[in-house]
């Protein structure tokens, strides 16, 4: 492959990090010049955290912590579990009420709670307020529409915080596919053989969706930033005889991008057999290089293992390591908290994951259970 020729300025979602040229550079040296986080906001907010489960206590909280944020307070339906935050991260204020917590002027929101609660929260909020939303939107397409038209009615200034495009490795890819650096995406694959431990969220046993809703929405979110729309989906979400109280726990996607681009997904969470052989991967494949991620939460969670990156160019090159900052558990959740900040204080021009594109997202997911509903082809017998 001949040195690359880049001279277009690498950007996420219309926000330019650099206007660099990256010349007569390998693609190792390109990939490693690569954004892989998102600018701190210069004057953030104070958050007020809604919820207080192990997202909050595991991610959202440590990161905002190493940003330097400051937590104006928190509530939860669960007043221990809120007190027990305060008292770990320092917080000065644990709300009695919902209403209370909402009622706080000049804070962004940071709503962490069960899929189906979000719109009974953002309906008794005030005009104009600033929420980042902990993903999925809601249950299902119809509870997604339901915020969306609340968001919209109430003016909300509101996104779903799908963090994983913001972990250091997809940052990085994503600057990449917007500078070619891959050529032609003609391949792209998602891979998961673990163990998840249901059982970590009470609150999902019993539910009618589960995989595709709670988990591969997070891959399915990331694939549309990645390469935009797919024309429609092919699913399959099985159960698994040890899971009893729990819907689908393995899915298998494909996403239609059309005749000269695969997209495929085969996910397994039951893989109970060690780790040894336990996957967690994102590959893409392009005509000029290609990039394998691995996301390390999934293969030990929720401590995990650290994520990394791997990229050749075309040919018999060899597959190297791109250094990374970071890993998706907790450091993705920097990202689309700064951006909020940002976007607030006129420093973004756009929020990278609002209510709207989230929507998108949602469809995709609905498709995948509607197509898992009807099952395959028949398959003609004589």
């Amino acid at each position: 492959m001949d040195p690359l020729k880049i001279s277009v300025p690498l950007c996420l979602c219309g926000e330019p990090f650099e206007n660099r040229a990256y010349c007569d550079m390998s693609l190792v040296e390109a990939f490693s010049a690569l954004p892989q986080s998102w600018p701190r906001p210069s004057s953030p907010r104070p958050i007020v955290v809604i919820g207080a489960g192990s997202i909050i206590r595991d991610a959202h909280l440590p990161a905002y912590a190493r940003l330097g944020l400051t937590i104006a307070g928190i509530f939860d339906v669960n007043a221990a579990a809120a007190h027990e935050r305060a008292a770990a991260f320092g917080i000065e204020r644990v709300f009695a009420t919902i209403d209370e917590a909402i009622a706080t002027d000049g804070v962004v929101f940071d709503i962490a709670v069960p899929p189906g609660e979000i719109a009974g929260i953002i309906e008794r909020m005030r005009p104009r307020s600033a929420v980042l939303i902990q993903k999925p939107m809601g249950r299902d397409l119809d509870d997604a529409r339901r915020i969306r038209d609340v968001c919209r009615e109430r003016e909300l200034i509101a996104a779903i915080n799908f963090q994983l495009r913001f972990s250091p490795n997809m940052l990085a890819l994503r600057a990449a596919i917007d500078a070619a650096l891959f050529g032609t995406i003609t391949d792209v694959d998602v891979r998961l053989d673990v163990h998840t431990p249901w059982d970590y969220w009470p609150f999902l046993k019993g539910l009618p969706r589960l995989e595709v809703t709670n988990h591969s929405v997070h891959y399915i979110d990331l694939i549309r930033s990645l390469i935009g729309e797919p024309r429609g989906v092919y699913c399959r979400g099985v159960r698994h005889p040890q899971l009893a109280g729990y819907p689908d726990v393995r899915t298998s996607i494909i996403l239609d991008y059309g005749d000269d681009l695969r997209c495929s997904l085969v996910i397994n969470h039951t893989h109970d057999f060690g780790p040894e052989r336990a996957v967690s991967e994102l590959k893409i494949e392009g005509t000029e290089g290609a990039a394998l991620a691995t996301m390390g939460v999934n293969l030990d969670y929720p401590r995990g293992r650290p994520d990394e990156l791997l990229v050749t160019e075309c040919g018999d090159s060899a597959w190297q390591s791109i250094a990374l900052r970071g890993s998706w558990f907790p450091d993705a959740f920097d990202g689309p908290m700064s951006n909020m900040q940002s976007f607030l204080a006129g420093e973004n021009k756009a929020l990278v994951s609002p209510v709207d594109d989230a929507f998108r997202t949602m469809a995709v997911v609905e498709a995948c259970y509607e197509s898992s509903a009807r099952g395959g082809t028949p398959i003609v017998e004589s």
